[in-house]
């Protein structure tokens, strides 16, 4: 797998660098800002990319609107975006296009290596990764004035983890249930939302994380 990344930490850089290709990752480019970034992705052409949201020179959002620019070049694009902080409206613009393939994870998740790798993964296989903390800040928005709050503490950890990309057997495995078990309690999820059921991967995380957000 070869990934560039944008990360103007110097630090941290060397840091992906290093844990990545001691996973067996090859990273061919780094940049420091959006403009090497998107130049980088385009000589290139990885098989994921991992962009920090704040780049220079303003350090707002540079980072992602070069990640957007690169998705609309080359669509399906897998993608990776680093974050300080919970952003709801960052992570929305990522997901917005419906295409699969990106994640969005804290910094902090970085250190976490055998996650983090795994997250690297599932986006640069197509799919869809939000980081525990932005799903639980979400949920406990949403929960005391939509009907996030009907469901069941299992169905609340049920529906984190299914936000953050984990199938059906990894959610039964991680909750010490069966699968069974954790195929009805998302038929409930979706019930309680007025989701449409669906099995499809990024489709179902999609749909969830649309209507947390709406």
């Amino acid at each position: 797998m070869r990934v560039v990344i944008a990360e103007d930490n110097i630090l941290l850089s060397e840091g992906l660098n290093l844990l990545l290709r001691s996973a067996g990752i090859e990273v061919v480019a780094t940049a420091i800002d959006g403009k090497a970034f998107v130049a980088a992705v385009r000589e290139h052409k990885p098989d994921v990319t991992i962009v920090d949201v704040r780049l220079p020179p303003s350090f707002r959002d540079e980072g992602l609107r070069a990640a957007l620019e690169v998705r609309a070049e080359m669509p399906g694009l897998p993608v990776l975006v680093l974050s300080q902080y919970v952003e709801e409206t960052y992570a929305g613009e990522l997901l917005a296009d419906g295409a699969g393939s990106v994640g969005y994870l804290l910094k902090d998740r970085v250190s976490r290596v055998d996650e983090f790798v795994d997250a690297l993964r599932r986006v640069a296989a197509g799919g869809t990764v939000m980081d525990p903390e932005v799903v639980a800040q979400l949920l406990v928005r949403r929960r005391t004035q939509d009907p996030v709050g009907t469901l069941s503490p299992r169905e609340r950890e049920v529906l984190g983890l299914m936000a953050e990309g984990h199938a059906n057997g990894d959610i039964a495995t991680k909750l010490t249930v069966t699968e069974r078990a954790v195929h009805k309690h998302i038929g409930n999820i979706f019930a309680k939302l007025d989701l449409p059921p669906s099995d499809g991967g990024h489709r179902r995380v999609l749909a969830v994380l649309a209507y947390l957000n709406r």
